[in-house]
């Protein structure tokens, strides 16, 4: 949206977060980043107030839902609204901009505005480094999973796989309920060898033994509730015990601002998870993709990124007695021989695909920002 604002010539609202949500989160924007920092770090760029001018509020405003992943040329036209509106409300913000053949100029300030512009409020910025430093005070080096095997995810991909008949019933009311999921029929045996699901706790915990890691291997989960508890969580610490919570690692004292704000708990989280030694996700969701470009950005820092329709063959193979150990170790290796972070350009969608498809199937910019916004040197990537 600041690109967005840029491109219209725009006065860009601080924006109000969705509060009805599967989390019920109250957050403001300011309650999760630096709202001043925010605005005064992009002044050169684009105008941000922090609420619409009183003598606007009145005004008849356009209300939009811009197309995904448009261009420029989109935008150039949706300038057109200005002779009749003063005020443009956009309904949703998100993927609303293309990925590729932008000007170098628009790319490089979105991410001015990710990685510059955005900076978390203080106090989820001063206790995202307290935890760091506990997290550092148990092991030199540690794993970020964001295990993303929450109740919400499961039920909105439909995938029930290791769950109970009762587990995967409550999944499929909740997904029933909720109107604003407009999938409600879900096959999740065929979601799964899609690579569509999250890799439950056990299947984390066989790849990350594929890979190499040592049983004594310091693993911080990045998430929220894990579904179904200890009993889902005990097939990967049995494999890997050393796992920590932020709620291992602070006081109830220090989380107690943070309880029932799922936004912010998510940013420290965020935090810990671009710092650590290795980033894992166990889906490809909105969090994970951030944090990997962020990642890339300060550097390329290692993230393993799970082939999950890949894995899912080879889980069931073991699983059959159709592969030895030693050789489901070796496929899995060379499967994600080139999943681990290093520098590339950014994907683009499968031969053969056209039209709107074509970008929902490209890389996300915020995945993998380079080359706009990660330099050559001499030495390598900077």
């Amino acid at each position: 949206m600041v690109a967005v604002a840029r491109i219209m010539n725009a006065t860009l609202v601080i924006p109000q977060l969705d509060k009805s949500s599967f989390w019920q989160d109250t957050s403001t924007f300011s309650d999760i980043f630096d709202e001043v920092h925010f605005i005064e770090s992009l002044q050169q760029d684009v105008r941000i107030v922090k609420e619409l001018p009183k003598e606007l509020e009145s005004l008849p405003r356009a209300r939009k839902h811009f197309t995904s992943w448009a261009g420029l040329s989109y935008y150039e036209e949706m300038t057109e609204l200005w002779k009749d509106y003063q005020v443009i409300h956009v309904a949703k913000s998100d993927a609303r901009l293309a990925n590729n053949y932008l000007p170098l100029d628009i790319q490089r300030l979105r991410c001015r505005a990710l990685y510059h512009a955005l900076r978390f409020s203080p106090s989820i910025e001063s206790l995202g480094k307290k935890l760091m430093e506990r997290l550092r005070s148990r092991a030199k080096r540690y794993i970020a999973l964001h295990l993303r095997y929450e109740k919400d995810m499961l039920s909105f991909t439909g995938c029930t796989y290791g769950l109970s008949n009762a587990e995967s019933e409550e999944l499929r009311v909740m997904r029933e309920k909720t109107s604003h999921w407009k999938i409600k029929n879900i096959n999740s045996t065929e979601q799964r060898i899609s690579g569509l699901c999250p890799l439950t706790p056990m299947e984390v915990g066989i790849f990350l033994q594929a890979l190499g890691f040592p049983r004594s291997t310091l693993i911080y989960i990045a998430a929220g509730e894990i579904y179904g508890g200890e009993r889902h969580l005990l097939e990967l610490k049995s494999r890997f015990p050393n796992i920590v919570f932020k709620e291992m690692l602070a006081t109830q004292e220090e989380l107690r601002t943070f309880s029932n704000h799922a936004s912010q708990t998510a940013a420290l989280d965020y935090i810990i998870s671009v710092e650590s030694d290795v980033f894992i996700p166990s889906h490809s969701g909105n969090m994970a993709r951030a944090v990997e470009g962020h990642r890339r950005f300060l550097g390329h820092r290692k993230t393993i990124t799970p082939d999950r329709k890949g894995l899912v063959e080879l889980f069931d193979k073991l699983e059959a007695r159709l592969l030895e150990v030693s050789s489901f170790y070796s496929l899995v290796n060379q499967l994600h021989k080139n999943r681990f972070g290093a520098p590339r350009k950014r994907g683009a969608a499968p031969l053969g695909i056209k039209g709107r498809a074509r970008s929902r199937l490209e890389e996300s910019f915020y995945q993998n920002p380079y080359p706009e916004c990660i330099c050559k040197s001499e030495t390598g990537m900077r």
